[in-house]
């Protein structure tokens, strides 16, 4: 199977011709006997029962970082097993083959350099060993937990995550600098691109969509900084967010029937506040029939329709040439008969070409941007269309959004790490040169309670007929409109 090994001998003679690899095994060596249960006994248990587990959040955080001797043994019969397989047959297996091939060999490669280790020790390093070379490494582990929202490595010794809002240090570490770098050179090249001394910045993204950022010297001091925001198996909806009280019931019904009803939408908020993931929930009710486009710089969205064309810039190659900007996609979406075009995020002066598509009949059309509150969206669209090189009068400009954007909903990750949607307001007109919104729903901050959650409600503001109403009631969604806005006058009368 390996081109290193022929046909006929088994992987134990061949690795015994290894050099440095001893003949026969000393007496010292330890061989343990096979038991059914071997994996989970314990040396020196006490006689007394075990304590509960801890919950899996925890353990990553109290587990003993493994010890320099460690990874110098696990280095050494890495080496032994390049040199004992073959690397492009490797690449012909599947995963799961693979997998046992090397766990086999590694096993064999213990067993000959006579290495004195514990049998849980020993699988850790099978384990390790076989995500160094099909994985990404030490990562492994943490991509392969749902409850993990982003993974930040801060060079090779230091990497965090974020769970349930909160930032937690944990044992994963790297060998070296070196291993690390390899790591997200295999996480970039997957789509295409690159990252070292010449290119040092990159967005990439693995193949669920998780969204990952490189930077590395030498504009990264301590070494490569690895940044994932990684994206849940099970893609959430708005029915889900209600449950988790990030919108209420009411007010996840207006969002539904602004996604339906081809309202022009704006998704605003701060870093890590779940503006993709709610944009994610918004594209569910766009109808089947409808054609959308998408263009973002590293492609996360996962959109449900069978009619969907991805759009993703291009960096520029080594001689400076090739870059495809966010401005060319947005552009060229027009020509490409979108009915909906959604932009992943707005950060420079594709605003002004976003605009003009929401304006001339592509409605429905969506985008994120970071902003604090929706009053500052406004005026972060204004700022990049003129840091764009746009001649315009400022009221031009805002006359310009006013008649393009209908609808800006907020998002927020609060002090205790919950995140929720702050405000559903819709842009109104102008009077004179300042643009007029009115809140549709509104989270209303009470209290916290003794464990530092902060507790509130989403309350309506009043409104009896949205601007929207007209384009509800063409799509036949005006009664459920009525009924999700007396739903919340009600809540905020009880309270």
């Amino acid at each position: 199977m390996f081109g290193k090994r022929p046909t006929g001998v088994s992987s134990t003679q061949k690795l015994r011709a290894v050099p440095s690899a001893p003949a026969t095994e000393p007496a010292t060596a330890p061989r343990p006997s096979p038991a059914p249960n071997l994996a989970v006994v314990k040396r020196d248990e006490p006689s007394s029962p075990p304590p509960p587990p801890a919950p899996v959040a925890q353990l990553i955080t109290t587990e003993q970082p493994r010890s320099d001797d460690y990874y110098q043994t696990k280095s050494m019969v890495f080496g032994a097993l390049i040199e004992a397989i073959d690397v492009s047959q490797l690449a012909k297996l599947d995963t799961e083959s693979a997998r046992e091939e090397i766990r086999d060999i590694v096993s064999e490669i213990i067993r000959l350099k006579n290495v004195m280790m514990s049998i849980a020790e020993q699988e850790d390093m099978l384990d390790d060993i076989c995500n160094d070379v099909l994985g990404y490494g030490p990562l492994e582990p943490l991509l392969a937990r749902d409850d993990i929202a982003d993974v930040m490595v801060n060079g090779a010794q230091k990497t965090y995550i974020e769970v349930s809002g909160k930032i937690q240090l944990t044992s994963v570490r790297f060998r070296d600098n070196s291993q690390l770098m390899n790591v997200c050179q295999r996480i970039v090249s997957q789509v295409g691109r690159r990252v070292d001394e010449s290119s040092p910045i990159c967005d990439a993204r693995l193949p669920d969509g998780s969204r990952v950022n490189v930077i590395v010297p030498p504009l990264a001091i301590d070494g490569p900084a690895l940044t994932i925001r990684k994206f849940k198996k099970d893609k959430l909806t708005l029915d889900q967010l209600t449950k988790f009280g990030s919108i209420s019931q009411a007010g996840a019904e207006i969002l539904k029937i602004i996604g339906r009803v081809r309202c022009n939408v704006l998704i605003s908020g701060g870093t890590g506040s779940g503006k993709t993931t709610l944009l994610n929930c918004l594209t569910r009710y766009i109808d089947d029939d409808e054609r959308i486009i998408t263009c973002e710089d590293a492609a996360e969205l996962q959109l449900q329709q069978p009619h969907v064309v991805r759009l993703e810039t291009r960096p520029p190659n080594l001689e400076g040439q090739g870059q495809v900007t966010m401005r060319d996609l947005v552009r060229n979406c027009l020509r490409m008969r979108p009915e909906r075009i959604i932009v992943g995020e707005v950060r420079g002066p594709e605003a002004f070409d976003l605009l003009q598509a929401m304006n001339t009949g592509h409605d429905g059309s969506m985008g994120t941007l970071h902003a604090n509150s929706p009053r500052e969206a406004l005026s972060r669209i204004e700022s990049m269309i003129t840091m764009g090189g746009f001649s315009l009068p400022p009221r031009t400009i805002r006359e310009m959004m006013v008649s393009s954007i209908d609808v800006i909903v907020q998002a927020a990750r609060l002090r205790d790490g919950s995140r929720r949607i702050t405000h559903v307001t819709e842009v109104m007109g102008m009077e004179g040169d300042v643009i007029i919104t009115q809140d549709i729903v509104v989270f209303d901050m009470s209290t916290e309670d003794a464990n530092g959650k902060v507790m509130g409600r989403h309350v309506s503001t009043g409104i009896g007929r949205p601007r929207f109403w007209e384009r509800a009631r063409y799509f036949g969604e005006a009664s459920r409109l009525a009924a999700a806005l007396d739903a919340l006058e009600q809540k905020a009368q009880t309270a």
